[in-house]
């Protein structure tokens, strides 16, 4: 057996939890939005049209903020397309996913969407196709009281008070070749500084994120940023990241250590944005949007250019494992780890597009496996991030070098004195003996701990279903011990833990 240990103490903190870190994406994408959140003539849909067991899910995952409408589409997408009486809105080839967007579902509904699941909105300006008069345009209708054309005119579409959207994300993926209007560092940096100034005269209020690199792997991955805030560092509030996750063949053990990669991903950006900062010799400390971040088995997708056109065609509807949770909860642990400089991160996406939750026509929504990890965290994470470094063996991967066979982060909730503690064990057979010493807490209890994994290979590769949506559950595992401040536990192989200690002996 493994052993992995840790000390925690409340005098060792990164970080308050700021609740954006549990965000996701909603993109126009497949049957993310049509089919996905919105499906008018649905049984369980209301008279908006918005899926009401969506909701549910969407309200039991916990989520906090919801970034919209892109990603790549909003590179070419006409903002003005979706608002107005429905009957009058036009029908558009849009070419980021080849689809045939019928724009009956636009910023209105979304913003009352976002009401009914009490999230935060998180809007894209297109900086594609567009540029700064059509950002202003967006921000004027959203945010703007009244008594100008633009605000006059959301108000005679129903919407009498302004959104007052606070997040407004400066394009999406620039760097990407892909991309529509894509364009070099020099140039965006540029448009962005400069849309951002503009945006700021109309809403002085607002927060802006400016792109980073698309991945960690595009060429110009480093320079894109540092060239970027040359000319927008002390107009914008972050600066974003984007990451997707999969197997390689049959490298299991480096798809077990993702975080690892996505920890080293997250202080290269951290590393230059504070390159610029010492080079302009400013005391800000650029925080991070991790706008996009999940599981994608990318190696499947044929890509953009070979779909058919098609109104909101099934795209990467991926299904995801027990091992799947496993990983993507290791990756919740990272951006917790990093909480003093990641302020916001979006699961992409939220429904059936890489979704944690899946639709079909007929049948009830349900919760895929990577649901459970992201809930629990949501639910339990309260507090400051402690600093925990575990000792544990290592072991070499062909794609991350040397690695732990274990990872541990910790938050703390001073007001309830409540600590959370999630677990994983990467190792592939062996079980792992977690011991904390958490003699600074004065006296705890052990009041449950929960378990993702763990089991034999077949489990392992267990999916949920529209048949049977409960297959994957966290599971209640006993045995966790506390006595004279030191806990221990039992980390099953490849599983994700979480482990709760509250006050009381």
């Amino acid at each position: 057996m493994l052993t992995v240990r840790a000390t925690l103490d409340p005098a060792f903190r990164i970080a308050p939890i700021d609740p954006r870190l549990f965000g996701s994406f909603v993109e126009h994408m497949g049957r993310c939005v049509y089919g996905g959140i919105y499906e008018p003539g649905h049984d369980d849909a209301d008279a908006d049209g918005f899926r009401l067991d969506v909701l549910k899910l969407v309200r039991d995952l916990g989520v906090s903020v919801v970034r919209y409408p892109g990603g790549n589409f909003v590179s070419g997408y006409r903002w003005e397309d979706g608002v107005g009486p429905v009957a009058d809105r036009p029908r558009r080839l849009d070419l980021a996913w080849r689809s045939v967007e019928t724009n009956a579902f636009g910023l209105n509904e979304f913003m009352a969407w976002t009401k009914r699941a009490g999230v935060e909105p998180m809007l894209a300006v297109n900086l594609g196709t567009r540029g700064i008069q059509e950002a202003c345009d967006l921000l004027e209708y959203a945010n703007h009281s009244g008594g100008t054309h633009l605000s006059d005119l959301r108000r005679s579409h129903g919407a009498e008070q302004p959104h007052g959207v606070r997040l407004w994300c400066l394009g999406n993926e620039m760097d990407g070749p892909w991309q529509i209007g894509h364009t070099t560092a020099e140039d965006y940096g540029r448009r962005a500084a400069e849309t951002a100034k503009a945006m700021r005269q109309v809403d002085p209020d607002i927060e802006l994120v400016v792109c980073g690199s698309s991945n960690v792997n595009m060429p110009t991955f480093g320079s894109w940023e540092a060239t970027v805030l040359e000319h927008a560092f002390d107009h914008v509030d972050y600066l974003s990241l984007h990451a997707y996750y999969e197997q390689h063949g049959e490298d299991r053990a480096s798809f077990l250590a993702a975080a690892v990669g996505m920890d080293r991903f997250i202080e290269g950006v951290v590393a230059t944005a504070d390159h610029v900062a010492a080079k302009k010799k400013s005391r800000k400390r650029l925080k991070l949007s991790f706008d996009e971040w999940n599981l994608w088995q990318e190696s499947r997708f044929a890509g953009q250019t070979n779909l058919s056109w098609a109104q909101a065609p099934r795209l990467i509807e991926d299904t995801y494992t027990t091992e799947d949770a496993v990983v993507f909860g290791n990756l919740m642990m990272t951006l917790l780890r990093h909480a003093d400089r990641i302020a916001i991160a979006c699961l992409a996406q939220l429904v059936n597009v890489i979704g944690p939750i899946r639709t079909e026509p007929d049948r009830p929504a349900w919760a895929q496996t990577i649901f459970h990890p992201f809930a629990l965290t949501a639910a339990h994470a309260r507090g400051e991030v402690l600093r925990v470094e575990p000792a544990v063996e290592r072991h070499d991967t062909a794609e991350h070098g040397d690695v732990p066979l274990a990872d541990v982060v910790a938050t703390y909730d001073e007001a309830s004195g409540a600590i959370a503690v999630f677990a994983v064990n990467r190792h592939p057979d062996r079980a792992a003996r977690l011991a904390l010493d958490v003699r600074g807490f004065g006296e705890l209890r052990v009041a449950e701990q929960l378990c993702l994994g763990g089991g034999d290979p077949g489990e392992l590769q267990a999916t949920n279903t529209a048949d049977d949506p409960q297959r994957v559950t966290p599971r209640v595992v006993s045995g966790a011990e506390l006595a004279n401040g030191r806990v221990t536990a039992r980390l099953a192989p490849v599983s994700w833990n979480l482990l709760r200690l509250v006050p009381g002996a």
